[in-house]
């Protein structure tokens, strides 16, 4: 199967794995003639109502974003999905069950942790193969990681061992896209996510972010979204 996703073309072959959160951006799909695969669709308030953790939540949501497709290296993690999803699809089924919702929310949650786990292995396999790779692959592979917290250029910058503006020029020649430019795209992606949660409120949000004032931080947003958090909460309802 090859699809355009986030406006980047992915491959998947036989035996991989393929991760779409509601709201995805996916286009130009095509399938080869002896295409099978198996789908498990999920409500995202099924989803988000028994989310663990949100820190690893944003982690999980980002890293699909930018590797929708999962190539498994060890075939435990391979078969600890399998079974994942097919144990979620038979409790989703098991209606008559006199606890149906508590089963199924439990479920949920395990089926969270286990998919959690196979991300982490799976980062951290990429962030050993990438350690070696080039400047704008390393970039890239930090701010994943930092950019949480971190959205100036030259602390990327100072990790890389370069200037800044070498970085920028690095982005730009590899990508069409200054470093500054990235960092803004995945600040947006991981502000969207946290003010789509509303059981944070926005003073949590800008902690979270560690930023030093909800001031600063209503700045920032409107900055970046175009709203300040409370406008774009107000547009989610």
């Amino acid at each position: 199967m090859e699809f355009i996703f986030n406006q980047e073309e992915f491959k998947c072959r036989a035996g991989e794995f393929v991760f779409w959160f509601s709201g995805s951006k996916v286009i130009d799909i095509t399938f080869s003639k002896n295409f099978k695969a198996s789908v498990l669709l999920v409500e995202k308030e099924l989803l988000n109502d028994n989310i663990p953790d949100q820190g690893r939540s944003i982690d999980a949501t980002l890293h699909s974003n930018r590797f929708p497709v999962l190539h498994l290296h060890d075939k435990d993690d391979r078969n600890r999905i399998l079974q994942n999803f097919r144990l979620l699809h038979e409790k989703s089924i098991q209606t008559e069950h006199r606890f149906y919702e508590e089963v199924l929310k439990f479920q949920m949650r395990l089926f969270i942790l286990e998919m959690w786990h196979v991300f982490s292995n799976d980062f951290e396999h990429r962030k050993r193969s990438i350690q070696t790779g080039s400047l704008y692959e390393r970039y890239m592979h930090l701010l994943q990681e930092y950019c949480m917290k971190e959205r100036e250029v030259q602390f990327y910058a100072n990790q890389l061992h370069i200037t800044a503006k070498y970085l920028n020029a690095v982005c730009k020649q590899n990508s069409g896209v200054t470093a500054s430019e990235w960092i803004q795209r995945f600040a947006k992606e991981r502000l969207e996510i946290l003010l789509q949660n509303t059981d944070l409120n926005i003073s949590e949000i800008a902690d979270k972010m560690e930023f030093s004032s909800r001031s600063f931080f209503t700045r920032y947003v409107k900055k970046v979204l175009g709203l300040s958090p409370s406008e774009y909460r107000n547009r989610l309802d």
